[in-house]
């Protein structure tokens, strides 16, 4: 597994700051916020891109989201010990990459549609403008770096984007198509356009306080908070990855895949669909309500429409067992990183499987009467978790839940 994140960029700070409700939002000082409506963001600190193998004449080129997705492999392909080098472990052509994101290369377009602007002719734009600005360019430069000749994909499903690239991982493997799949996403999208669009949108958090402005499932929400980062999970088949040795973080079990088919950025009121994604994923990973400790790593945005039609989707697919199960939104301390989203919150759902501790929802102080569940108030708990799900719900009314189980002993 690997991680570039507002509270840390490798899986051990990302973890322990997750358990200890440390929040990664802050004020943006990249670029003037004066005449923004929004001035706080869940932005990535102190990265280095050296320290991830990326060499100055990439860093130089690549746009940001690219260059945390190679950063986040990076870390997953060293974690994994997978190489295609000719005394390597697995043929590259049975080494897949599923990496999307759900913008791409936001300030590379930002930057030479500027230009365009102030010289129509196009003369200045950069020959690199559309290598870097495509979505599939993460995947693209990750098959490259590990020799990865197999099936390679971008997913583009939004807030979904990164939960679908794993899902779809799973489903590859599973039907015989690779060995092995880089999965996951990567986002960089807090750019000033990126903030104007989402707050005229009315989906921000307006509030100034940016530790105290993630609130999901909490009466006074008011919006999400842009965030940047990537996430990546090596999945491999399971015999093919005992057979090297391989550590084993968990299982990956089942996966639901749905749409709202009902409106351009707000999520079906209702939850029906939503309900029917996590019934699929929870059906394929064998859920049995008498003997398994669930944990659901909510989308939990802190939007007014998601958090309560999310709850309702767990009362649905879950009935009086919603009330039972262990929730939490880390939202609340990463902020939403969009397209990269759905890979740190499946890091954040195996990791809790395998330590056995419930990462908390901070800032939960006013709770939403109709968010009515367990959703694991400001402080982590211990708790022996059989089961976990992801999901995701992204605009489009893209819907996405993965499931995992321990590893087999």
């Amino acid at each position: 597994m690997g991680i570039i994140s507002p509270i840390g960029n490798d899986i051990k700070t990302y973890w322990n700051n997750l358990v200890n409700g440390v929040c990664g939002i802050d004020y943006i000082e990249e670029f003037p916020t004066d005449l923004l409506q929004v001035k706080i963001a869940g932005k990535i600190k102190n990265f280095d891109p050296a320290e991830f193998g990326i060499e100055k004449p990439f860093s130089r080129k690549q746009d940001l989201f690219c260059q945390y997705a190679v950063a986040a492999a990076f870390q997953a392909m060293n974690d994994s010990g997978l190489s295609t080098a000719p005394d390597g472990n697995i043929d590259p052509f049975r080494l897949g990459v599923y990496v999307g994101s759900g913008i791409g290369g936001f300030s590379v377009q930002y930057r030479e549609t500027l230009k365009m602007i102030d010289d129509p002719s196009g003369q200045w734009i950069s020959p690199l403008f559309i290598p870097t600005m495509i979505s599939n360019i993460a995947a693209g430069h990750i098959a490259i770096k590990y020799l990865a000749e197999g099936p390679c994909l971008d997913v583009v499903t939004a807030c979904a984007t990164s939960t679908n690239t794993i899902g779809e991982a799973y489903r590859a493997i599973r039907h015989g198509y690779a060995d092995a799949i880089i999965a996951g996403g990567a986002e960089h999208a807090s750019i000033p356009l990126g903030i104007a669009g989402f707050t005229n949108a009315k989906a921000l958090s307006r509030e100034e306080d940016p530790k105290h402005a993630s609130l999901p499932f909490n009466l006074n929400r008011g919006g999400f908070v842009m965030s940047d980062g990537a996430g990546i999970i090596i999945l491999e088949e399971y015999e093919h990855a005992k057979s090297r040795g391989a550590k084993i973080y968990g299982e990956i079990v089942g996966y639901g895949n749905t749409c709202d088919a009902y409106h351009s950025t707000a999520p079906r009121p209702e939850g029906t669909t939503q309900a029917r994604c996590i019934e699929l994923a929870l059906a394929e990973a064998g859920f049995n309500a008498d003997k398994d400790n669930l944990y659901i790593n909510a989308h939990g945005t802190g939007t007014k429409l998601n958090d309560t039609a999310e709850t309702k989707a767990y009362k649905i697919a879950l009935g009086d067992f919603a009330y039972k199960a262990h929730v939490s939104s880390i939202k609340s301390m990463t902020g939403h990183m969009l397209g990269a989203a759905g890979a740190a919150e499946a890091i954040a759902t195996i990791m809790t499987l395998e330590k056995g501790i419930i990462p908390p929802t901070i800032n939960l102080d006013t709770p939403d009467p109709e968010c009515d569940l367990d959703y694991t108030p400001n402080k982590a708990v211990e708790s022996d978790i059989t089961l976990g799900i992801s999901d995701s719900f992204g605009f489009g009314g893209h819907d996405a839940c993965i499931a995992f189980r321990k590893p087999e002993k």
